[in-house]
């Protein structure tokens, strides 16, 4: 619903990004129906839903072209391309430098992404997703592979973006709950392909629930709105 921030926990290969594909539209279900921003799946045209979605994940992060500048990387997502082929208008430059400098990246602008360090290229991507203003962001392990600074500098961002009155409903994917920040209403848990458990997050997040999606006994405690796993001592 509007409003609402949900975050898809699961161990690797629980079928979060599969489940993703789908929802996107660049897998087809094998059964049953789709139906994503109140648009069913089989009567409308997805590449124009797609413009309605951004989407934030590491394997996009390797496929940005490492010369582009940071700008450039941004102004590429209003066409959803890899490097920027196509003339873009003021609108769109004055508002792809608002949102470097809502997430501190003023001083980035003009470097090259390549050599950007990965937190600071993760905000670009997320700047670049939110350029076409779209009404869906999914998130997909955008914390992965970065140290404790620069995962928390990133998820301040993230929360800059789901508490703005006219910005995207926030789909975050994560096997780390403590990465699932306040800004988040609830939480969809996932084991081999199946639904586990889904709603209000302080009913989802628990210890019994997440301790049978993980396979392994673990202590969930929350401290200042923030979940984390204290995993039971093997016998």
């Amino acid at each position: 619903q509007r409003g609402d921030h949900w975050a898809v926990v699961g161990a690797n290969g629980s079928g979060k990004t599969m489940m993703l594909k789908i929802a996107t539209g660049y897998l087809w279900p094998s059964q049953g129906t789709v139906t994503v921003l109140g648009n069913r799946f089989g009567t409308i045209d997805l590449r124009e839903l797609r413009t309605q979605i951004g989407w934030i994940s590491a394997a996009l992060r390797d496929l940005i072209p490492p010369q582009d500048s940071a700008l450039d990387v941004i102004l590429s997502g209003r066409f959803a391309s890899l490097g920027l082929w196509n003339s873009v208008d003021d609108h769109d430059k004055t508002r792809a430098l608002e949102l470097l400098s809502l997430f501190n990246c003023d001083n980035v602008t003009t470097q090259s992404f390549g050599s950007l360090s990965q937190g600071e290229q993760q905000k670009i991507l997320i700047a670049r997703a939110l350029l076409p203003t779209p009404r869906l962001l999914i998130l997909d392990e955008p914390c992965s592979g970065l140290d404790l600074s620069a995962r928390e500098q990133l998820l301040q961002t993230i929360t800059q973006v789901g508490r703005q009155s006219a910005g995207p409903t926030l789909i975050f994917v994560t096997h780390h709950i403590e990465e699932i920040t306040p800004i988040f209403t609830h939480a969809l848990i996932m084991q081999s392909g199946r639904i586990v458990a889904q709603g209000v997050k302080e009913q989802v997040l628990t210890t019994p629930i997440l301790s049978q999606a993980f396979g392994i006994p673990v202590n969930v405690i929350q401290t200042n709105g923030r979940y984390y796993n204290h995993i039971n001592e093997c016998r």
